[in-house]
């Protein structure tokens, strides 16, 4: 147990560390599956084992567990570092409430925007100076777009932005990012993990809409002339067609589509295994040392 349990912490660096990488190599649908899941397995176990760090607190080994006597081997897991896992279990507790309202919050803002539209309407535009194009998720999924977006755009590149938030809907990409968000909230180690989990649905949904209009030139210039008119917009807090690193994403429109490279992506997901099973033995561990049991 003393290593076991303190493995899913190192595992969640490694994985923040492989996660833009996978991004950088993988194609982008593969890759923000196999990370999203990586992180809430990851996190998951993260969480487990602040528990497990905090349960050895509320007994006391027994001296067989010791050594045989009061005299022998310290405890597995030292006074100061169950209380920290305790700490860290409310910090984690306070972090994802947090993460749930703002997702709540941002989730009814958008309902509000779509409000009082049929139950069959798709496409809301709504009569606004600020440029802005988004999908609202949901059943119906939408896709609200205010006027001035469209007015920045020509008939083909109203066609990428509508393919491109079209993507966002029929690939449940609100439920990816959204994973990623709560496993970076219970496992802050996993940032850099949402980070790339939120790039590459953006990237997704542009080589699906590339795909759709048949042109990754025309493609890559609607998200450049999206992007400019967009800063005279301010954030907006929901999957965004101009946003998340714009510049590499036209990049990657200007090249050739990435590879799925399946070793790399059966990789993460074996990385991804660790965590679970080392915090399984872990706990394993714990209750044979609280029972007496021989290890």
């Amino acid at each position: 147990m003393r290593f076991d349990v303190y493995s899913p912490l190192a595992l969640s660096l490694l994985l923040a560390a492989a996660g833009p990488l996978t991004g950088r190599y993988v194609a982008p649908a593969a890759a923000a599956r196999v990370l999203a899941a990586a992180a809430v397995v990851t996190a998951g176990a993260t969480v487990w084992t602040l528990v497990l760090l905090g349960a050895a607190l509320l007994g006391d080994v027994p001296p067989e567990a010791r050594g045989g006597h009061q005299g022998g081997a310290a405890d597995p897991v030292p006074v100061v570092i169950g209380l920290t896992a305790c700490l860290g279990l409310v910090v984690v507790a306070v972090r994802l409430r947090r993460a749930v309202r703002a997702e709540w919050r941002t989730r009814r803002a958008l309902r509000r925007l779509c409000a009082g539209q049929p139950a069959d309407t798709e496409l809301i535009v709504a009569a606004s100076a600020v440029p802005r194009a988004c999908a609202v998720p949901g059943r119906p999924g939408r896709i609200l777009v205010t006027s001035a977006m469209l007015g920045a755009l020509g008939p083909a590149e109203r066609r990428v932005l509508l393919a491109h938030e079209r993507a966002h809907l029929a690939h449940r990409h609100d439920v990816l990012v959204t994973a990623a968000v709560l496993a970076a909230a219970a496992d802050p180690l996993l940032c850099p993990v949402r980070s790339a989990v939120g790039y590459l649905v953006e990237r997704w949904a542009d080589e699906r809409a590339a795909a759709e209009v048949g042109d990754r030139r025309t493609a890559a210039l609607a998200l450049a002339r999206a992007a400019l008119t967009a800063q005279r917009g301010g954030e907006v807090p929901a999957l965004h067609f101009a946003d998340r690193a714009v510049t590499r994403r036209i990049a990657a429109l200007q090249a050739a589509p990435q590879p799925s490279l399946g070793s790399a992506t059966l990789a993460v997901l074996a990385l991804s295994t660790l965590p679970p099973l080392l915090a399984a033995d872990a706990t394993g561990d714990l209750l044979r040392l609280l029972t007496g049991a021989p290890l």
